[in-house]
């Protein structure tokens, strides 16, 4: 298991529960992975260096976690070594690593998206920008580690998002090109599928939330929380959303010479006119992962072995009828600096169906201390989705370290609404 997020986590501690695995590895880890077996401290972008542990310890099946390895060619480096790698090639990650790329497969496939402009330009994006009646939505074209959207509410804040990203370079390599975007209304929502490159088995579908702060509010973050099922999308709607978004958008990377073999995360504008795109990535999403795994009765390897092998025609996938409620602890000041090294107190005062998955964590002696922004994710299953929110702030606040944030809204709307 290549990464060292609470998806990464997530996907071990699934994987764990098949009979037919004897032993996982986690590379580079955190404290989560390694209670699930060994971590191996190697670099998700040293290749090479992954290439001779999965060697030496006789591994039989790599799995890639984020986008930064499989964007650049990961799987392309395993698979030219004959070793059997699930997620998409460096070709078929394009659709996340450039959304200039993925607007223009849109376009091409007559998949609904919202309008927008790419520019590589800071002065013909500016020009642009004061063209348009109002704010609109300001993407770095590459990948950001999903904070390189900004919504701004005025035009001068749209202004000061196109000169953060594209002249100060608050993203990096990832702010030389931008897309400017129509901003669209309604909720959003994350659908996942499978794909063998032809094949397609579409998931349930999650909702997560990207401000840092209760109501929508603060910079964007990779993630605070997740809920599935969400209450506005119904089993008819994400068939409609497989038929007319995914498996077209599958057909069509086959066509244009990049089959898409792995995880094709939609994230989508649901409002009463149907459902836009709002992006393509290239593999699960964190948090989305955290609460569609727990929901996951089937065997996760089956599904894998179905999109490595190209036999995902063979496989079906069965989900239980519970909710599931992901609530992210983050670092004090996260997305933005914070301080590492805290211990991690309460982890083992958690409930029975409650799961804490890891992200930024690592073991320090015995201790369990913190070592990145987002830091924990709680996920609780129940009968609905009031009862599994409830469970998952009770465990929420039995964990304790200094400075810790949370949201204290996740899926609250959806409890409301029902």
């Amino acid at each position: 298991m290549i990464g060292s997020g609470a998806r990464e986590h997530a996907i071990a501690w699934k994987l764990a529960q098949s009979p037919r695995i004897t032993r996982i590895f986690a590379a580079p880890g955190n404290a989560g992975t390694a209670l699930l077996g060994a971590n191996i401290p190697i670099a998700t972008a040293d290749f090479a260096g992954l290439y001779h542990a999965v060697k030496e310890q006789r591994i039989d099946l790599v799995i890639v976690g984020p986008e930064d390895p499989l964007a650049g060619g990961i799987v392309d480096y395993f698979e030219e070594r004959l070793v059997p790698v699930f997620g998409p090639n460096a070709r078929a990650a394009e659709i996340e690593a450039s959304k200039t790329f993925a607007k223009g497969l849109l376009q091409r496939c007559g998949i609904p998206t919202a309008q927008s402009e790419s520019f590589d330009s800071y002065d013909h994006a500016r020009t642009y920008l004061r063209s348009l009646a109002s704010p609109p939505v300001i993407k770095a074209d590459g990948l950001a580690a999903g904070k390189g959207v900004s919504m701004p509410d005025t035009m001068d804040q749209a202004e000061a998002a196109l000169r953060e990203t594209m002249v100060s370079m608050a993203f990096g390599e990832a702010g030389r090109r931008v897309i400017i975007e129509e901003r669209l209304t309604g909720v959003e929502a994350s659908v996942f599928a499978f794909s063998d490159g032809k094949n397609v088995i579409t998931t349930i579908p999650a909702c997560d939330y990207k401000r840092a702060h209760d109501g929508d509010r603060g910079p964007n973050t990779g993630g605070m929380g997740s809920y599935s099922p969400p209450e506005f999308l119904d089993p008819a709607m994400v068939r409609h959303i497989h038929t007319t978004i995914l498996q077209p958008t599958i057909n069509a990377m086959a066509a244009e010479g990049r089959p898409f073999k792995g995880v094709l995360f939609a994230g989508l504008m649901i409002n009463e006119g149907g459902c836009k795109v709002l992006e393509f990535n290239c593999r699960l999403g964190d948090p989305e992962t955290q609460v569609i795994l727990p929901r996951m009765r089937s065997d996760l390897l089956d599904v894998i072995e179905g999109v490595v092998q190209g036999t995902l025609d063979r496989v079906s996938i069965e989900w239980t009828d519970e909710a599931c409620v992901g609530v992210a602890l983050a670092s004090g000041g996260y997305p933005g600096s914070y301080a590492t090294g805290h211990p991690i107190e309460g982890l083992r005062e958690i409930d029975d169906g409650v799961t804490v998955f890891h992200a930024g964590t690592r073991m320090d002696g015995a201790t369990v201390v913190t070592n990145g922004g987002r830091v924990l994710t709680v996920s609780a299953l129940g009968a609905d989705l009031g009862k599994a929110r409830d469970l998952a702030y009770e465990n929420v606040r039995r964990i304790h370290f200094q400075d810790a944030q949370y949201r204290e809204d996740i899926a609250l709307r959806a409890v409301v609404s029902a």
